[in-house]
């Protein structure tokens, strides 16, 4: 077993025994199996200069003396490339929605073969967790051609603040904007707004050294080669500012990511739905006189009252207060609930068997309350201690539809509600003087992803991962499922000009031992990111915990051998029983930027251990000039 993320502590819910193998023992730029959208020689969508062979980065163990492996500095410009997608998904079926009906449990094998207590397909704790066995995996794809990265400035500084929330980073491009666009009218006891940030360190000097290969290779061979580490240790290096690769050593291998998926879920919903964008929960008049429908956006910080989790979140009382206003003499008498935006099971079949009760992960339902945990305002006063571990609800969508029930003044078998679908927009009335069935009666909106994305790295936070990937998939017109979010994903990537034949995801959050990534596709994110081509994608840097500072870095970087990573490093974590790994970025000594990405997927079990040796190699890069 082993549950996400970083939040762990070795002598708490951590220290268990890794029962299961890793992920195998690929090395080299290869495609990571199974990946989602088949790439063929005859795909009319390649670019001209693609040819008919594999190409690609080499695929050597570790990097020379001379740079191999990216024989040129790589590009990814302001516009977005890629080709055509098909429809279908590849060895993904997508299963249908869970249903209604008596809480019952039932075993099913579990992840590692073992049995596993889930939610009964025909239970209401929200129905089948199973899918269809995939169909045999495509023969590997070629790795497509990378494009090529000029010499340019950084176009984005970063700037690490302590605010009111956490931790912010000023970004380039319409902040302003983003955080401002669809804001509803303020409730009289909304807290007040953020103040604005002031700088406490200095960003990076873009004209600051660039490492040698030959420096970096020396300050990191000794420390990937730790025990600690296990047997299984892929690394890539790169500078920011040039995309310039500095180190690998089994850089292009398919990694267990834990949850440093977190970043390319990231990436990729900034880049499909835009920083700006707000989550919309609606309430429409359902077929019957008095009926409201409640239909889920996706929102999973929504509230509902002041008391909630998220701090500035959404609120259900706001929602009830427009629907008695647009009801007028009305009355309402009951809440049907409709949340079939999303579909498929609710929680990832690849999941642990203990992360639907564990704390740490949720049913995934498109519409829910404070990321369904029971008690959001214990659950906020104990974040801290309990590492945002809370016991959740099994039912997020008709909780959050009981809550609205009660609000709307509903008492009794009135205030029971049911799963249902909105009407469609009709031109007649229920009865004289209601709304129309469809006519929409109210509608709140959810912080913009620029924040949701900032909460979700900064906490790790598994629920609003996993609706994040939705978001993805809703953008590019798939099923908002597990499935089809890492369909999505992998077409996002791809649009951005990355080898989205390097990663097969099973989930956004990284709970799922089934995804795989590789080190250097994560660092070729990160390097997009920073190079001021998708002012856009920066969002993705305010959550990042700084070391020994913040989040789930706030306790590393403490000891002598590390200590030159505090306050430098900044990045992104993630364990499960078995797996440790870190992404992110780190300042040398010299002022230079650079992206890393550390990951391995066979550790032992002394995670303390572990996670030092992990910080001793991203602290040499803080300590040197590396030259």
């Amino acid at each position: 077993m082993g549950r996400e993320d970083s939040h762990y502590r070795p002598e708490g819910v951590d220290g268990r025994k890794f029962g299961g193998p890793g992920s195998g023992g690929a090395t080299g730029r290869v495609p990571v199996p199974d990946a989602q959208f088949p790439r063929t020689p005859g795909d009319p969508g390649r670019r001209p200069d693609a040819g008919s062979a594999p190409v690609g980065r080499a695929t050597p163990q570790r990097y020379g003396p001379e740079p191999v492996g990216r024989a040129n500095p790589r590009s990814y410009g302001p516009d977005p490339v890629g080709r055509a997608r098909p429809e279908q998904f590849a060895g993904r079926a997508d299963p249908a929605p869970y249903g209604g009906g008596a809480a019952r449990w039932t075993d099913q094998p579990g992840p590692g073969g073992g049995p596993a207590r889930w939610p009964d397909p025909d239970g209401p704790g929200g129905g089948p967790v199973g899918r269809a066995a995939p169909p045999a995996a495509p023969e590997p794809p070629p790795v497509r051609r990378r494009r090529q990265l000029p010499l340019a400035v950084l176009g984005v500084v970063l700037v690490v603040v302590l605010a009111a929330a956490g931790l912010a980073v000023v970004r380039p491009g319409p902040v302003a904007g983003w955080l401002g666009s669809g804001t509803a009218a303020p409730s009289a006891d909304a807290r007040p707004a953020e103040p604005d940030p002031k700088a406490v360190l200095a960003g990076p000097d873009a004209n600051a050294p660039i490492p040698s290969d030959d420096g970096v290779r020396a300050a990191l061979d000794p420390l990937v080669r730790a025990a600690a580490l296990g047997d299984r240790v892929n690394v890539s290096v790169a500078d920011v500012t040039t995309g310039k690769a500095l180190y690998g050593s089994g850089q292009d291998a398919p990694t267990v990511p834990a949850s440093v998926t977190k970043l390319a879920t990231a990436v990729t919903v900034l880049a499909a739905r835009g920083p700006g964008y707000r989550i919309p929960t609606r309430a429409v008049a359902g077929a019957t006189s008095g009926e409201v429908v409640i239909v889920g956006g996706g929102d999973p910080t929504l509230a509902m009252d002041k008391n909630g989790f998220y701090p500035g979140a959404a609120r259900l009382d706001d929602l009830a207060a427009q629907v008695r206003k647009a009801l007028g003499g009305t009355a309402p008498t009951r809440v049907t609930v409709d949340s079939s935006l999303f579909s498929g099971p609710v929680y990832e079949p690849g999941w642990d068997s203990d992360i639907p009760t564990g704390g740490f992960g949720a049913a995934i339902t498109a519409l829910m309350t404070d990321g369904a945990r029971r008690d959001p305002e214990t659950a906020r006063k104990t974040a801290e201690e309990t590492n945002h571990a809370a016991e959740r609800v099994p039912q997020p969508d008709l909780t959050a539809g009981r809550q609205f029930a009660r609000l709307l003044g509903l008492s009794g078998d009135a205030a029971e509600v049911k799963r249902g679908k909105a009407p469609a927009v009709s031109g007649a009335s229920a009865a004289a003087g209601a709304p129309a069935p469809g006519t929409e009666l109210g509608k709140v909106e959810s912080l913009p992803l620029i924040r949701l994305v900032d909460i979700m790295i900064s906490d790790s936070d598994n629920v609003i991962a996993e609706t994040m990937a939705r978001q993805v998939a809703l953008a590019k017109g798939k099923p908002a499922s597990f499935p089809g979010g890492a369909a999505a994903t992998d077409q996002v990537i791809d649009e951005l000009g990355l080898p989205a034949n390097e990663i097969s995801l099973a989930d956004g959050s990284g709970l799922s031992r089934t995804n795989r990534i590789s080190p250097s596709l994560l660092t070729d994110l990160i390097t997009l990111a920073g190079n001021g081509s998708h002012p856009e994608l920066t969002a993705i840097f305010g959550g990042l915990p700084v070391g020994g500072w913040s989040g789930t870095l706030d306790d590393r970087y403490q000891a002598v051998v590390t200590k030159a990573g505090a306050g430098v490093v900044r990045a992104k974590t993630g364990t499960l029983t078995g797996v440790n790994a870190i992404a992110g970025l780190v300042t040398t000594a010299d002022g230079r930027l650079l992206t890393f990405a550390v990951l391995t997927d066979r550790t032992p079990s002394d995670t303390d251990g572990t996670r030092q040796a992990l910080d001793r190699i991203t602290s040499a890069l803080a300590g040197c000039g590396c030259r």
